[in-house]
């Protein structure tokens, strides 16, 4: 598989797997373009034109000719530097790897990240939380999260890939809608009426067990594993943490249980005083199930190696 045709076609599974729903993404897209035929020429020069095409600010091709054949993978949560290093260490061996995959963002798709936060809004809209709100929290969040980002040396891992001449790609937003379309079906399916119901579900799936293996598993944060699950909000895509005063908008709307893979203590003490149930599923393990979720369906196409 070439370089660029499996880009397309994670950017085409993302979209699929959105929790908003396709033709909502692809209007999204039909926006975009009418924006940038606005823009003037000296705007143009900088703009992303991915943008026009792939609406997932944090998912890129970072470094590699796009006709580069792909048949060996190093697939990874973070693949820094160290990743990096080891891939060229692998060749050395024999290993022939032709692509380092990561699922969190870098070089300019970890820049943009506040592009995708965008997500939430739309999701909380969609629970029932008023866009009014759900907008106006979110955008101070961006700006937070934005500030963070500024000072960062985004560009230093996609400068060692490129010095090794190694293809990097990474694949944040679609994955994590795989993983929030995938949980949200199965909530909605088996209907779990308290919260050990739910951590039972989770534990079903052979990315939350091997967790649980090494003490990271599933686990209630806020609330009693009798407590009546109510309403789910599976929280899991849209680039980052949302802001903290949502939780209380959230119970307003009806969401009576959040599942999550992490919430900060700002975040917790919040939710805390909001009385929402929270389980946290897990970090690496939701992220694990978002990419196998994700090869598993590129694998449709043609099959790969994975390391």
């Amino acid at each position: 598989m070439k370089l660029k045709d499996l880009y397309r076609e994670i950017v085409r599974i993302g979209i699929e797997n959105d929790p908003r729903g396709k033709e909502y993404v692809l209007r999204l897209l039909e926006e975009q373009k009418k924006k940038y035929q606005e823009l003037s020429e000296k705007e143009k020069k900088y703009f992303d034109r991915e943008q026009l095409k792939n609406p997932y600010s944090d998912t890129r091709i970072l470094w590699g000719k796009e006709d580069v054949d792909v048949r060996k993978i190093l697939v990874g949560i973070d693949i820094e530097g160290g990743e990096i290093l080891l891939a060229d260490r692998l060749n050395d061996k024999g290993e022939k790897i032709d692509l380092v995959f990561a699922h969190h963002p870098e070089g300019g798709a970890l820049a943009n990240l506040t592009k995708v936060m965008g997500i939430q809004a739309d999701l909380l809209y969609a629970v029932g939380v008023p866009p009014s709100v759900a907008e106006s929290l979110l955008v101070e969040r961006m700006k937070e999260v934005e500030r963070r980002l500024l000072p960062a040396n985004h560009m230093r891992n996609v400068d060692i890939a490129k010095a090794l001449d190694i293809p990097f790609i990474c694949a944040h937003t679609v994955a994590d809608n795989c993983v929030t379309k995938f949980l949200t079906q199965v909530f909605q399916k088996k209907n779990p009426q308290r919260l050990q119901d739910i951590l039972d579900i989770l534990l079903e799936f052979p990315e939350y067990q091997f967790a649980a293996e090494y003490n990271s598993g599933p686990r209630i944060l806020i609330g009693d594993k009798n407590n009546k699950a109510g309403k789910i909000y599976v929280d899991m895509t849209g680039g980052t943490e949302g802001s903290k005063d949502i939780f209380d908008k959230m119970i307003n709307a009806g969401v009576s249980t959040l599942v999550c893979m992490h919430l900060s203590e700002e975040h917790y003490k919040k939710a805390q005083s909001a009385h929402i149930n929270v389980i946290i599923a897990g970090h690496i393990a939701s992220d694990s199930l978002g990419l196998n979720l994700l090869l598993d369906e590129v694998e449709k196409k043609e099959k790969l190696e994975f390391v």
